[in-house]
């Protein structure tokens, strides 16, 4: 496929074709996505094979067969949905991949995390094109719905046994842009902990002061959670910690109430809190409860989902994947900084299954 424009790349034109699927969440319908994959794996003359995890959530393969097939594959992943968008909030329209002057491409999904998926793509082409042998087989995977979880992703796709035939041995995912020349290496990251507090209290009009209120109990409860996040801000502020290092704590919901001269009789608080790896979560979870406890009677919390505890990727001699990964990047005299990825990626779910040869025990 030759660039409409003599100008730009054919790599960056596929780029931009990409951008302009709107897989944004939610309710994505993946079909044209899948159209575009299927003619990126004609082009590279290697076959595509398509999962249904359930209806509508397509996982997406394409596969270089290496010469020494029977030895772990290496799997690329990347994600195929975005977040939503504010309309109102962009220059340009988020789903034309408008390029400017200087190049700059204007688009969701510019890089969390459809870039990446292209760079896997034009790097296979380029091997192939440079009639370069590989020994292992490598999988470009194209993943639903990361962004809201996974659920009929790569969560279920791990457990299946198309997922196990592939013979895993190392895998990545996606990262953080870096504005300089040192590159994040990111070995593990934080466990996502959601949980949602409900109050309940005394009900009536709203000119009385009641007592036992579920506002003064929610009070009481967002104070706790203010107070923990202050103190994780203070040591990320006063240390050479990274972001990945501390737990961040934040409130993004607040419901109750019926009107505004009505007390109401119950009040909800959600919190988005990223863990840090070295915090035990059932002890968490029992403080979490004491603070419901001592807020008052009518105070329960709900913890969302199962959160998935993870082992480091291990980044020492033990690992031969891990040596062989380095010594690449000190060939081409490339500079890493090896740190937790503060958010959450499908490469939680990859981390805790037991890939191929297990006793390389890498991700253990």
């Amino acid at each position: 496929m030759a660039s409409a424009n003599p100008l730009e790349h054919e790599s960056v034109t596929i780029f931009r074709e990409y951008l302009r699927i709107p897989t944004v969440q939610p309710n994505v319908d993946y079909s044209e996505c899948i159209r575009f994959l299927e003619r990126q794996a004609q082009r590279l003359g290697l076959p595509l094979k398509v999962y249904y995890m359930a209806p509508g959530k397509p996982i997406a393969i394409i596969t270089w067969v290496g010469q020494k097939s029977e030895l772990p594959s290496i799997l690329l992943t990347s994600h195929m949905d975005v977040v939503p968008v504010y309309l109102e909030k962009w220059t340009h329209d988020p789903f034309f991949a408008y390029k400017d002057e200087s190049g700059n491409i204007y688009a969701r999904g510019a890089q969390d995390m459809k870039c990446v998926g292209i760079q896997y793509l034009e790097t296979i082409r380029k091997y192939i094109t440079e009639n370069l042998k590989l020994k292992r087989t490598i999988h470009i995977c194209f993943t639903p719905d990361e962004e809201i979880g996974s659920k009929f992703g790569m969560a279920k796709f791990v457990t299946t046994r198309e997922f196990a035939e592939l013979n895993i041995g190392f895998a990545l995912d996606e990262g953080i842009a870096t504005p300089n020349e040192v590159f994040d290496v990111y070995y593990c990251e934080r466990t996502s902990w959601y949980l949602i507090i409900t109050c309940t209290g005394q009900t009536g009009h709203g000119s009385i002061l009641h007592e036992n209120t579920a506002g003064e109990k929610l009070q009481y409860i967002i104070n706790k959670f203010m107070n923990w996040r202050e103190y994780e801000k203070n040591k990320l502020k006063n240390s050479d910690l990274e972001l990945g290092d501390v737990t961040t704590i934040n409130l993004t919901m607040i419901n109750g109430g019926c009107q505004i001269n009505v007390v109401p009789t119950e009040l909800s608080v959600t919190f988005d809190i990223r863990l840090a790896i070295d915090i035990d979560i059932e002890k968490m979870k029992e403080t979490v409860q004491e603070w419901c406890r001592n807020a008052g009677p009518g105070v329960y919390v709900k913890f969302k989902d199962n959160p998935i505890r993870l082992k480091p990727t291990k980044i020492d001699n033990s690992n031969p994947w891990w040596i062989a990964f380095k010594n690449e990047c000190d060939k081409m005299d490339m500079k890493i900084n090896t740190c937790i990825f503060p958010a959450g990626t499908d490469s939680k779910f990859i981390r805790n299954v037991k890939l191929a040869y297990q006793f390389w025990d890498f991700l253990q």
